[in-house]
């Protein structure tokens, strides 16, 4: 296979993922610009966002990266219904460093408010912001980038062309709609 094969394959398998990942980060952005009323109500939350979506994809991107080489050396095999203990403990690990990371990321941003003078939030509704958010775009983000790898895989699609762009464009838009459920919840339980 010649070097111009390798990359016409590489653009064929990447371009509709890549297209599909610019519509979803326009879309992330409506969300949060619809977020406006949200983003007042609880102070310093602009400060958090940019850390939780780039948490989401380097967190999510090494599971993809793990799941991806595990299939190429025919470590685990991609069933539409995962059931190999590796496919699970990539997908808990990835879950817990998510939430972990989101709680540590509303820490920092509420150090740094503090810090800087600026208005922020109690640390308490930041972390509880966080944590939701974390959760609620983890278990989507596990379930959608596992599916992709695996039927990408099963299709003859290099999972690798896949994982950054599924992940870019998963984490953007069910974080930013995470986000936005994680806000209103937490503000009508009296957070804010």
């Amino acid at each position: 296979m010649s070097v111009r094969d390798v990359a016409e394959r590489a653009y064929r398998e990447a371009l509709p993922v890549l297209a599909a990942s610019a519509v979803g980060g326009l879309f992330a952005g409506l969300v949060l610009g619809g977020m406006q009323s949200d983003l007042r109500s609880v102070s310093g939350l602009l400060a958090l966002v940019p850390a939780l979506l780039a948490t989401r994809g380097n967190v999510y991107g090494a599971m993809g990266a793990k799941l991806s080489t595990a299939l190429h050396q025919g470590l685990i095999e991609p069933r539409p219904v995962p059931d190999d203990r590796r496919v699970y403990a990539a997908a808990t690990a990835a879950m817990l460093n998510g939430v972990a990371i989101s709680v540590f990321a509303a820490v920092v941003a509420y150090a740094a408010l503090v810090a800087l003078a600026r208005p922020s939030a109690s640390l308490a509704t930041l972390a509880a912001v966080a944590l939701v958010a974390g959760v609620l775009s983890g278990i989507a983000l596990t379930v959608i980038v596992v599916a992709a790898v695996f039927a990408g895989y099963r299709r003859g699609l290099d999972p690798d062309t896949l994982v950054g762009p599924v992940v870019t464009t998963t984490g953007d838009v069910f974080g930013m709609a995470a986000l936005l459920v994680a806000v209103r919840l937490v503000v009508s339980l009296g957070g804010g």
